[in-house]
């Protein structure tokens, strides 16, 4: 609640703790530069990996495969997970710890990509999906692109609210995700692919009005 000598921006950017612990809040609060530290060598990893496996058009094109799939995972992930929003109990809760928070304070410098304690096992369980389904061959460079789709996300997300793009393309962008937090929740889900929301019909373009400015 805003009492007059806090100023809605202010409000944007500090959100409050989110656990009584203060280790576990801390954990939850995440400089943008950690997602690259720790994604960056692993998507170097496995491209190596991948490539080692199969031949250079075989791995560009895993490569590809792997990112296209993070842009579907992406949209469908914000979509049905960040956006089901449970009225009262537990699963309040856990929607305002998954992506209520960052509703309420989107310009929350340290709040705006995905905490390693969760992108973490999260990337673990994926790519052990991965390879049971496609195996060792398969596996690495599918890796590589889906991890590297999450990092370019990541960086998107943090780019978008605290920059204001110069060029066509990171303009629409822009436009696109402060529409879906200030103008209409329920469309623009794809922050940094943005063409899923045209083929889902959840397009923010389909809405006139001018989108609320922080």
């Amino acid at each position: 609640m805003n009492d007059g000598s806090t100023s809605r921006s202010d409000v944007l950017r500090a959100s409050p703790p989110m656990f009584e612990s203060r280790l576990l809040d801390a954990l939850s609060r995440v400089h943008p530069a950690v997602p690259v530290l720790i994604f960056a060598p692993v998507i170097v990893a496995l491209a190596a990996w991948g490539f080692s496996q199969v031949s250079a058009p075989a791995g560009l094109a895993l490569l590809l495969a792997g990112y296209a799939f993070w842009t579907l995972f992406e949209y469908w992930l914000h979509r049905l997970v960040f956006h089901f929003e449970p009225e009262a109990g537990l699963g309040a809760r856990l929607h305002w710890i998954i992506h209520g928070v960052h509703h309420d304070h989107p310009n929350d410098p340290l709040r705006l990509v995905m905490p390693p304690a969760v992108s973490v096992p999260l990337g673990a369980v994926i790519f052990g999906v991965f390879y049971l389904l496609a195996g060792e061959q398969l596996a690495p460079a599918l890796g590589a692109g889906f991890f590297a789709g999450y990092l370019i996300y990541d960086m998107t997300h943090y780019y978008l609210h605290h920059f204001r793009p110069r060029g066509r393309l990171g303009r629409v962008l822009r436009e696109r995700h402060m529409r879906h937090h200030f103008q209409d929740e329920t469309r623009g889900f794809g922050i940094s692919a943005p063409y899923w929301d045209e083929i889902f019909g959840t397009s923010s373009r389909d809405r006139q009005d001018e989108p609320s400015r922080k």
